[in-house]
């Protein structure tokens, strides 16, 4: 007997239908999201997609043309932004030259009734939580971005906000120092359990991040889940080319096939592949998406498509090699240093690609 699924946690953020113009461009359009308690969730697409403007009208600094935005399961959708249990960080950081890092941290709290030694007292605790003792003199023209960073978002919790929205916020870090900043920024997120809404352009960093991420094209959300969902499971060339590299290889259907699996006739041969959820017949042109890293090369004669190696790539953890198939399509390969086959440039290969390696798209 199985036991009963737990219920989902009644959404804190519901974003129903959606719709944002800017003159003859549509923004954001028919979004509809809901965010649950204590979630990490970043929209993640890459620029003019519209999720900056989502989470401006999140913010209540943009109000939308149609839809409704609603927050503890009170409409907010026409109150300013003053108004709602959110705050936002913005990529500048937004601090003022002119103050040290416990004044910057200190506007936040104003307009709370609070006393001096309240604030005294928060803005400290604020600043141990993002490891920040001993800067509360220092300006901020004398931080590194890094500090910079924890500065904003030290003011930005002040308010103890139900949800923070972060619009790009380590764009402004050096590499090192941004994947070092993920990792604390995920960490602040679970201690504080603060539902966190995170705008980027990054997938890595997203998929390093994100409880779930959701994707978005041209104004719309194209699809949610985790970072696992998204890159085995995209529901579109769009999703699966912008979640890491991927193999995209045009056919058709072909008729029959065993259970759960279909066959893609392509230009160098067929790929036998999973069953996709789209309702596709025989003869449907599709996209067979497969990851570099799916892929097997084998040496010597025997059945699968077969190819000739036209360039190598050590990576350190992998080896990169470039395929060329029979018809001139070119298929990339990653393989382990562990399983590496040796394969130059000039060696025939066969490919080793399991069916449930391979995702069918419709074109």
């Amino acid at each position: 007997m199985h036991a009963p699924v737990p219920p989902r946690p009644e959404p804190l953020v519901r974003i129903d239908r959606v719709t944002k113009t800017f003159g003859a461009h549509r923004a954001v359009d028919g979004v509809s999201l809901d965010l649950e308690p204590g979630a990490f969730f970043c929209l993640l697409g890459p620029s003019g997609c519209g999720k900056s403007t989502l989470l401006r009208l999140i913010a209540g600094f943009e109000s939308p043309d149609e839809g409704r935005i609603l927050i503890d399961r009170a409409d907010v959708t026409g109150l300013p932004a003053h108004r709602r249990p959110v705050n936002m960080m913005f990529q500048s950081y937004a601090l003022f030259p002119h103050m040290n890092v416990a004044k910057n941290v200190a506007y936040g709290l104003q307009g709370l009734g609070l006393g001096r030694a309240a604030i005294a007292e928060r803005v400290a605790a604020l600043l141990r939580l993002v490891r920040l003792e001993g800067f509360s003199e220092r300006r901020p023209d004398r931080l590194s971005g890094g500090q910079r960073q924890r500065v904003a978002l030290a003011r930005a919790l002040a308010r103890e906000p139900r949800v923070l929205l972060l619009d790009e916020p380590l764009g402004a870090l050096d590499r090192n120092l941004r994947e070092e900043t993920q990792g604390e920024l995920r960490t602040l997120q679970r201690r504080l359990s603060t539902t966190f809404v995170v705008v980027t352009h990054d997938p890595a960093e997203a998929m390093t991040m994100a409880d779930r991420i959701g994707v978005m094209e041209s104004g719309r959300l194209v699809q949610t889940g985790t970072a696992a969902d998204l890159y085995e499971r995209p529901e579109s060339r769009f999703v699966a080319g912008l979640l890491g590299d991927v193999n995209l290889i045009a056919g058709r259907l072909a008729a029959g096939g065993a259970e759960g699996r279909v066959t893609v006739e392509t230009g160098f041969g067929p790929l036998v592949a999973a069953a996709p959820e789209a309702a596709l017949g025989p003869g449907s042109p599709v996209v067979a998406a497969l990851r570099p890293e799916r892929v097997a090369l084998l040496a010597g004669d025997g059945e699968g498509p077969s190819g000739t190696v036209t360039e190598s790539v050590f990576l350190g953890d992998r080896t990169r090699r470039q395929v060329r198939m029979r018809d001139g399509t070119l298929i990339r390969v990653a393989s382990p240093v562990s399983a590496d086959p040796g394969a130059g440039p000039g060696a025939g290969v066969r490919l080793g690609i399991p069916p449930e390696a391979i995702r069918v798209l419709a074109p």
